[in-house]
């Protein structure tokens, strides 16, 4: 009987991580965190108001394939603002950096994430995770019409995760339908060169690449492939050019996690994204994705058991960015369950 290669990777990697030591620190989080009460689910729009905020799960995927996930991990949820860190990858890699750069800053900013504002010297939106900075980037994306465009960008997510993607029809309608403040920002950047003319065309695909359908493993797995240099480490499937993936991460770093991405940078130094569907995915180049889902979500949009999480294994593992200390536990050790005592 033929078995497939990537089914075969999947499940020795499945077992490697039920034997690890990493699998029952992960149990340990998760019953921490659990009972937290903290938080409210987004009701902005009406479909995310029904998710349950007992729902959580963490999944880490490591460049190696190894999965190791408790709790909700495959329950799906719409990625939300996520989805800015990938489209804004894709528009480099349809038009190059510099292009890119023309229409869309780098810089955080204090403003709200759907603030009508733009850099007042160049009248370009402050960054990609921003609403304007993402419906510009949105605008970049290239097809010959709206269902080619939108076709690409599935295929996009498809490569970093491995799988198909559906778009949530009811939250895409809802998002469209309430999208007033958009369509202004939108304008706004036409009438000072920003955006093409397609208004609608672009807004829609705005928001259908917010309406996509994941799950805590697929975000941990997405983080894995920009981990990886831009390699699915489970299908083996380019899904980035390598030269582009520093710029995706360094702008999660900076501005991934809205007016909370400074205190992020500080505490936990993960390149990260949140989405106020609930999720946060987190890259540790060289080493790790992970995957948060947790719908209660803190006053700056953030949801409040993936920031502990993250916090946690960044300490416990000195996987922040800037530590030169030596960690609580080696992760390396952790993972494989042996007696290695080298830093990874």
């Amino acid at each position: 009987m033929m078995v497939d290669k990537n089914n075969l990777h999947s499940l020795t990697s499945s077992i490697q991580a039920v034997a690890s030591p990493f699998r029952s620190y992960l149990n340990e989080l998760y019953e921490k965190y659990q009972p937290l009460k903290e938080g409210a689910v987004a009701d902005y729009i009406p479909e995310l108001a029904i998710a349950n905020p007992d729902w959580f799960g963490i999944s880490v995927v490591t460049v190696d394939g190894q999965i190791f996930e408790v709790g909700d991990c495959s329950k799906l949820f719409t990625i939300q603002s996520i989805s800015k860190a990938f489209i804004y990858g894709m528009a480099i890699e349809d038009h190059g950096r510099d292009y890119v750069w023309t229409k869309v800053s780098v810089e955080p900013t204090g403003e709200a994430f759907n603030s009508i504002v733009l850099d007042e010297k160049t009248n370009r939106p402050y960054n990609p995770m921003v609403n304007a900075g993402a419906i510009a980037t949105a605008d970049l994306i290239k097809g010959n019409g709206a269902t080619e465009r939108l076709k690409r960008t599935l295929d996009m997510f498809r490569r970093y995760t491995g799988r198909e993607h559906d778009i949530n029809v009811p939250v895409f309608l809802s998002e469209k339908a309430t999208g007033n403040r958009n369509r202004a920002i939108a304008y706004l950047m036409l009438n000072f060169g920003m955006i093409s003319d397609r208004i609608d065309e672009t807004l829609d695909l705005y928001f259908q690449q917010c309406s996509i359908m994941v799950n805590g493993h697929d975000l941990a797995v997405m983080a894995a492939t920009l981990a990886n240099g831009g390699v699915n480490p489970i299908t083996g499937e380019r899904a980035i050019d390598e030269r582009y993936v520093q710029d995706v991460i360094s702008v999660m770093l900076t501005c991934g996690m809205y007016d909370a991405s400074g205190e992020w940078a500080y505490r936990v130094g993960m390149p990260a994204k949140s989405g106020v569907g609930g999720g946060i995915t987190a890259v540790v180049p060289g080493k790790l994705g992970i995957g948060v889902f947790s719908p209660p979500l803190d006053v700056k949009g953030n949801s409040i058991r993936g920031i502990k999480v993250c916090e946690d294994i960044s300490r416990d593992f000195g996987l922040h960015l800037f530590n030169v200390a030596k960690p609580k536990h080696n992760l390396k050790d952790w993972i494989e369950g042996g007696d290695s005592v080298d830093a990874w």
